[in-house]
């Protein structure tokens, strides 16, 4: 074990407290849960100018980590570049000035490829090494127009050439990287995304949980689900065209984001779901406790990712909820197995499902058992913790 401190610098998520989705939490669990005394992190935050972390400080203690603040103006896509590369500039010469010993800089995803090569070489000189999470196929984003995917894809392959390690949290995205960019010989360690796997302290009479149910006219169990970004490639076009086609009787809930979102707009004009009381858009939700609470009481979860890594609502979902319908690709049959059932985009092929198993009342997965089993050995924050302080310099 070594006897020397570690220092991590973290660029890339948006901040801690996590206030949105995966690479936040991620971060956010990563510190929470830190088991070893020699590793500190050090995590960027993004300043908008709203939504301050840290009360606006330039710097303040959050789950023991040293968290900063970078001022980032409102300049449109570029904003995501902008901040990672004021974050990462404050970040080295932050450990410069600290004199840290072999500083190793963890960037998540790839942004700043064009740029990375110059980074490398003022973090290289002060003994520094660069680690990369690849994150999943930005490049294939429906949200992206071409240039954007072509300057994903560029980016990527200069992350990938430029990284001393990069770090991928699904086996799918390791494989590709190895083929794709095999020319150099890229060195890559697999580390999955984690899931809290504890049961929600809240029951059916909490005051909390009542009044959700009672706001969306909602019962437990009487109810699909989907949580997710309101995105067209997590598929929430097909997944409401087939949900209207059934003649089930329970509802469909969605719970995502769609003030102000032009894909909603356009599912609305296409496919009329508002005219379908079954269909019920509800909203965020960021009570952790009473969103485990609702995936634990609905009927079956619908997952229609098919871009990306492992994704963290995916695990959240089959931690907590006993029947699971995941859109059929690599990335949702490495982390469920054989312990959910699957869809594709074909025709009636998703209606016949979620007919089939509400006329025979399935409320449990074939395999839920084993799928418990693996979620808990295999995607535990604790497991996942213990990988990332070996592989940070201190196991």
């Amino acid at each position: 074990m070594s006897e020397s401190n570690r220092h991590i610098y973290i660029i890339g998520s948006k901040g801690i407290p996590a206030k949105y989705g995966g690479f936040e939490t991620f971060v956010e669990k990563l510190t929470q849960y830190k088991k070893s005394d020699r590793i500190h992190y050090h995590v960027a935050c993004m300043n908008t100018g709203d939504n301050l972390y840290g009360n606006g400080q330039k710097h303040f203690i959050h789950n023991q980590a040293d968290c900063f603040n970078i001022a980032v103006p409102n300049i449109g896509p570029a904003k995501a570049i902008y901040y990672d590369m004021k974050a990462l500039d404050y970040s080295i010469a932050l450990a410069k000035t600290n004199n840290d010993s072999a500083p190793i800089f963890y960037i998540l995803a790839c942004r700043i490829g064009p740029f990375i090569n110059h980074y490398r070489k003022k973090i290289q000189k002060i003994g520094g090494k660069l680690y990369v999470n690849p994150d999943g196929h930005e490049w294939l984003r429906a949200k992206w127009s071409y240039p954007v995917r072509k300057y994903w894809k560029y980016s990527e392959k200069l992350m990938v050439k430029h990284a001393d390690l990069l770090i991928c949290d699904s086996l799918s995205i390791e494989e590709y990287i190895k083929n794709d960019y095999k020319r150099y010989s890229p060195k890559t360690i697999y580390i999955s995304y984690g899931t809290d796997i504890e049961e929600s302290q809240l029951s059916i009479n909490d005051l909390v949980v009542r009044e959700w149910f009672s706001k969306n006219e909602l019962l437990e169990k009487d109810y699909f689900l989907v949580v997710g970004r309101f995105v067209p490639e997590n598929n929430y076009q097909i997944m409401i065209q087939e949900f209207m086609k059934t003649s089930t009787k329970k509802n469909l809930v969605l719970i995502t984001n769609i003030e102000k979102n032009k894909f909603y707009t356009k599912l609305k004009k296409k496919t009329y779901f508002n005219e379908d009381s079954r269909i019920k858009f509800v909203g965020t939700m960021y009570d952790q406790e009473l969103l485990k609470y609702i995936r634990e009481n609905a009927f079956a979860y619908i997952h229609g990712h098919e871009v990306g890594g492992t994704n963290p609502s995916l695990l959240e979902a089959l931690a907590s909820t006993k029947l699971n319908l995941l859109f059929d690709v690599d990335f949702n049959r490495e982390v469920a197995g054989d312990g959910a059932m699957y869809w594709n985009k074909s025709s009636d092929n998703l209606k016949y499902l979620l007919n089939n198993i509400s006329k025979n009342d399935v409320t449990i997965s074939v395999n839920d058992e084993k799928l418990s089993s693996r979620i808990e050995n295999e995607y535990s924050w604790e497991k996942i913790i213990d990988m990332y302080e070996e592989v940070f310099g201190d196991r």
